[in-house]
C-alpha cells in the first residue's frame, strides 16, 4: 500500500498564500485549501487552531513578501519617496490581491500602513531623511501629502484607470520635485554679502 503523504504546516500555509495571490484572500477557506492541498480539512485544524490563525499567518507572509519585493526593486536615483512610491504602484499592478489584503481591505493583521511600508529596514525613515537632506523643512508632512497621491495612483491600477505615463519615473519625480524646496546657498562664515547680492560671484 502506498505511503500516505504527511501534510505539514508549511504546505498548508504555502497553499493558502498561493491561493491568496492568485484568487484573492476571500477565497481562502478550509475546504478550498484542503482541496488544493489534496487532503481533508482535518490536517489544517491539526496545525492551526482555527481559520483565523491561518488567515493571520497568510497576512504575515504577505507582509514579508512585500518587504522582499521592495528590497529587490531597482533603485532609480535618489529622489525622496520616488523609489518607494514607484515600488508601491508596481506592487499593486503585479500583486493585485496581496496589495488589496495589505493596503486596501481590512485584513486579519494589526499592522498599519506606515508599519508595513517602513518594515524592519526603515524604508520610510530613509526616504524622509533624503527629503530632509534635500532641504525639506517638514519631510514627515511631505510624506503624508505625497502618499495620498501615491496610494491613489496605486489603487487606480486595480480598476484599470491608471494612466500608464503617470507611472514613468520621470513623470513621478517631476511631481515630487515641484514639492521639494531647493535650499539656498549658505553664506560663507565671515564673508560679507556683495553689492550684487552674491557670495564669491554666486547669485542668490
Amino acid at each position: 500500500m502506498a505511503r500516505k503523504e504527511i501534510i505539514t504546516i508549511n504546505m498548508i500555509l504555502d497553499t493558502a498564500f498561493a491561493m491568496t495571490r492568485e484568487e484573492g484572500f476571500a477565497n481562502v477557506t478550509a475546504r478550498k485549501v484542503a482541496a488544493r492541498a489534496g487532503c481533508s480539512t482535518q490536517p489544517i485544524f491539526r496545525v492551526y487552531r482555527n481559520m483565523d490563525e491561518l488567515w493571520h499567518a497568510v497576512y504575515e507572509r504577505a507582509a514579508a513578501f512585500f518587504q522582499e519585493y521592495y528590497s529587490r526593486y531597482p533603485r532609480r536615483g535618489n529622489k525622496p519617496f520616488a523609489n518607494l512610491g514607484m515600488a508601491y504602484i508596481a506592487f499593486a499592478k503585479e500583486e493585485r490581491h496581496l496589495f488589496e489584503l495589505l493596503f486596501v481591505k481590512e485584513g486579519p493583521g494589526s499592522r498599519g500602513m506606515y508599519e508595513l511600508l517602513n518594515g524592519t529596514a526603515g524604508n520610510v525613515v530613509c526616504e524622509i531623511n533624503l527629503a530632509k537632506a534635500a532641504g525639506c523643512a517638514a519631510p514627515g508632512d511631505l510624506f503624508m501629502k505625497m502618499w495620498i497621491f501615491i496610494h491613489g495612483a496605486a489603487c487606480m491600477t486595480l480598476t484599470g484607470t491608471m494612466i500608464c505615463r503617470m507611472c514613468r519615473p520621470w513623470s513621478f519625480w517631476s511631481v515630487l520635485m515641484t514639492r521639494l524646496p531647493v535650499p539656498a546657498p549658505r553664506r560663507p562664515t565671515g564673508e560679507p554679502r556683495r553689492s550684487n547680492g552674491s557670495w564669491n560671484g554666486e547669485t542668490v
